[in-house]
């Protein structure tokens, strides 16, 4: 696997991290937030020693249970909920709705939304006789905190989390732009592949075997067809020694016009081409032929 798509794994793996961290803290903050409403309806009914069971959530509906029964007021209940929400600020619209455990039906509910403002005061009904209750919360417009709870004495601390839920979103649009520059560049290089399938790497050339031609940088080279022969020859078989009968039969065949030295001056010319690049060389075995030596 090539590096660049590595990193692009990397950042795809990242990005899908951070949400996820993001996600499961918020989650975290409103679990704790609702069983601080829980242990302040307890306290407003003179309970402190009952527990709240552990918060349900089914799909955006989280669900706060007790380990006993009891009556209430449901303007204790109001009282309750409104001073955790303004505290933590965990959403500025909910519905609330309390069950009855034996039947599941609703026996109050209300509803406060964001554009009504904290100032509303849900319908006054008479109070609740003893029994199993749950209840239900909607959030409709949930907002991030970082909230903490002392169980015991239901102490309310909050500290807002607006700094680093912004540097988060900054740093996902940031490793999002990286991505997709990565992308663009992989394609790219990919469709330059497709378009220029004659193009071999020489070290730092560009062989266009096609043309007969070099590229360095900006500079063109250009080969003769039997230079051209002869460097193709010489790459096919990188690193391994070519015996000059090998190179004059499949460069020169059948010709008959070359004499010894013909095959010498082609290589000395070739050099000369090459030599920008010092990592490739063209070497003589004495006595055998030539070797193209280079890093592949």
């Amino acid at each position: 696997m090539s590096v660049n798509r590595f990193t692009l794994i990397a950042f795809i793996v990242l990005i899908s991290n951070t949400i996820y961290a993001q996600n499961s803290v918020q989650q975290k903050h409103i679990e704790v937030s609702l069983r601080m409403v829980g242990h302040q309806f307890l306290l407003s009914l003179g309970d402190s020693t009952s527990r709240i069971l552990p918060i349900k959530k089914e799909n955006n509906r989280y669900q706060i249970q007790f380990e006993t029964t009891f009556e209430f007021n449901p303007e204790d209940l109001v009282s309750s909920v409104d001073e955790v929400f303004k505290k933590t600020e965990i959403s500025n619209g909910y519905i609330l709705e309390v069950e009855a455990c034996d039947s599941a039906g609703v026996v109050y509910s209300y509803e406060v939304s964001e554009l009504e403002g904290k100032g509303v005061i849900p319908c006054k009904v008479r109070a609740l006789p003893i029994g199993c209750y749950s209840f239900f919360f909607t959030l409709t417009a949930p907002k991030e905190t970082i909230v903490s709870v002392n169980e015991t004495t239901a102490n309310i601390t909050e500290t807002p989390n607006k700094n680093n839920s912004q540097l988060t979103y900054y740093i996902i649009a940031f490793i999002l732009i990286v991505v997709g520059g990565i992308v663009v560049y992989l394609k790219r290089n990919k469709n330059k592949e497709i378009v220029n399938p004659n193009i071999i790497l020489l070290g730092n050339y560009q062989f266009n075997k096609r043309n007969g031609e070099l590229l360095f940088g900006k500079d063109k080279i250009e080969l003769t067809s039997k230079e051209a022969d002869l460097l193709m020859l010489l790459y096919n078989e990188v690193n391994t020694t070519v015996e000059r009968e090998i190179i004059l039969q499949r460069v020169w065949g059948d010709e008959g016009d070359y004499i010894g030295r013909t095959l010498d001056v082609f290589i000395s010319k070739l050099r000369k081409k090459l030599e920008a690049d010092s990592a490739i060389k063209l070497v003589n075995i004495r006595g055998v032929g030539y070797k193209l030596v280079m890093d592949v």
